[in-house]
């Protein structure tokens, strides 16, 4: 589990310093990472503790992540760090290079002040643990109406549209059989939330290149990338051959 925990930790970490991601994206990302290095892969899903700890270390190291666009380049990593460039600005703040050169006193105060909510959240979390279990011992047939109807409002709400109802309730069905032939949840739902960001940037890049494809091999963030994608598609292959080891 402890294993599980820093691996979860640097990927939370890695993908909230990436603007527009969140943590959502990294819970996700964790989770399926777990599963294909995990020795109890067929457990996940029933409760196994290396999935719930991949999931919510994931999305927590978001928040740390998310802060370095915000301090260095005043670019926002989620909603979150953008309510808060918001606030910083209101105080006179100017997000960027140059917040390090004029006002490291207060950047410092920054730094002091989220490890000190990072304690009080441990203490606050730790003492309340046993009044949180109990919303795991809420019945099945009060809480699934209340998930349900909540997903409506939600949905219709987005864009005030009964077709992105109609939208939810078919990739419900969808994904219910897909789940049950054994496709990644997980991994569905990342290409859902990145295909459209990522052709969006691919098609800018050859837009900016001519066409040409040597852009992504010109610099060397582009080539770690590639790599990183390549063994991110290899893993399971990796996977199987350690666990035969």
């Amino acid at each position: 589990v402890f294993s599980t925990l820093l691996r979860s930790s640097f990927i939370g970490t890695f993908i909230g310093c990436v603007p527009g991601t969140g943590g959502d994206i990294a819970s996700f990302v964790s989770y399926d990472q777990a599963k294909r290095w995990s020795k109890h892969s067929k457990n996940f899903g029933n409760g196994e503790p290396e999935g719930i700890v991949a999931s919510e270390a994931g999305n927590n190291a978001v928040s740390g992540g998310a802060f370095i666009p915000v301090l260095t380049l005043g670019i926002p990593g989620d909603g979150a760090t953008a309510i808060m460039m918001g606030a910083l600005m209101v105080q006179g703040l100017q997000p960027g290079p140059l917040l390090f050169v004029e006002k490291a006193p207060d950047v410092y105060a920054i730094f002091i002040g989220l490890l000190l909510a990072n304690v009080i959240m441990g203490i606050m979390g730790f003492s309340l643990i046993r009044l949180f279990m109990k919303v795991v011992n809420v019945p099945v047939h009060i809480l699934l109406p209340i998930i349900v109807m909540m997903t409506f409002v939600g949905t219709y709400s987005y864009n005030n549209s009964l077709n992105d109802v109609y939208l939810m309730v078919a990739s419900g069905f969808l994904g219910y059989f897909m789940n049950k032939l054994g496709f990644s949840m997980s991994a569905i739902i990342i290409g859902i939330i990145l295909g459209g960001m990522a052709e969006q940037n691919f098609v800018g890049s050859l837009i900016m290149s001519d066409g040409s494809f040597s852009i992504f091999f010109q610099r060397p963030l582009c080539l770690f990338f590639l790599v990183a994608a390549l063994l991110s598609l290899l893993s399971p292959l990796f996977g199987k051959l350690f666990k035969r080891s």
